[in-house]
């Protein structure tokens, strides 16, 4: 049983192909070429715009997808939404559709935009976000390069960030917080109800889900004496408890434990204070809850 997968091109494709990677599914792509292939049997698939996605998943052209939420909200498409995965381009935080007006417009709040031309790739989502806030204004599509479009083409904007650097940098202050989204896996609800593609489905967000949680955490190992136990495990996070094992040694344990990374800085001086000794930190592949 084989599933038919979509997988984004453009801004998220790279990140894309290294996370498979690391949950153990290599993908090559030829250049200049939209197939895909894996090294997993059971799965092919294609690259397409996120935008797209949602759509083709609908159609049961595919029977899952890896978009942003923000595109099937855009397209109404009736999928199902199977799980979250938190990566961007850049990194493991969501993108925000922003409203954005050059820095020198008369345009203040959201309410001022009454009237006025705003151009976005999100028209429907647009639509709602003004119809929501009682806001009279000309939504355009936008093909591209929606930055510098105000003051000439539109009064304002409402334009993905990551970061806000594209923003700052075409001199734009932002107005209003019209979404916030981030990468999901979706599936015809059709090819969902079938019991062999639902758990291959699964099983693929399984790995990949657990292949992110592994990006912000480490493993921590390290030689405690007995008399020291209790001090050090006060310092350690752990997702449950820390696995203790017996040494050769009575006197001795050792401890290993998950952290978080940006933590393990500073908890290394203070667990060789408190008696741990022969620390090693090393980094995880996957991390399955």
């Amino acid at each position: 049983m084989k599933i038919r997968l979509a997988l984004p091109s453009g801004s998220l494709k790279e990140a894309t192909l290294k996370l498979f990677q690391q949950a153990g599914i290599q993908i090559s792509v030829r250049e200049r070429s939209y197939v895909p292939y894996f090294t997993d049997p059971e799965i092919e698939g294609f690259l397409l715009r996120a935008q797209e996605i949602p759509r083709y998943v609908a159609k049961g052209d595919f029977d899952a997808g890896i978009t942003g939420r923000d595109w099937v909200r855009e397209q109404g498409a009736k999928v199902r939404e199977v799980a979250e995965l938190p990566y961007a381009k850049t990194g493991l935080n969501p993108i925000r559709w922003i409203v954005a007006v050059p820095k020198d417009s008369p345009v203040r709040t959201i309410r001022d935009l009454n009237g006025k031309r705003i151009s976005t790739e999100v028209v429907n989502l647009t639509r709602k976000f003004l119809k929501a806030n009682k806001i009279r204004a000309e939504v355009e599509f936008s093909w591209g390069a929606t930055e510098v479009k105000p003051p000439s083409l539109a009064d304002a904007i409402v334009e993905l960030t990551e970061t806000g650097s594209s923003i700052r940098a075409h001199n734009l202050k932002e107005l209003a917080v019209v979404m916030i989204s981030t990468t999901v896996v979706i599936a015809n609800p059709g090819s969902f109800k079938n019991p062999a593609k639902r758990e291959k489905i699964e099983n693929l967000v399984m790995l990949l889900s657990g292949a992110l949680a592994a990006r912000s955490r480490v493993g921590l190992k390290m030689n405690v004496p007995r008399s020291k136990l209790k001090q050090v495990m006060a310092l350690l996070p752990a997702l449950k408890n820390p696995t203790i094992s017996s040494l050769t040694d009575p006197k001795w344990v050792s401890l290993e434990v998950i952290a978080d990374e940006s933590q393990v800085g500073r908890m290394i001086p203070d667990l060789k204070r408190a008696g741990a000794t022969g620390i090693i930190e090393y980094p995880l592949n996957k991390l399955i809850y």
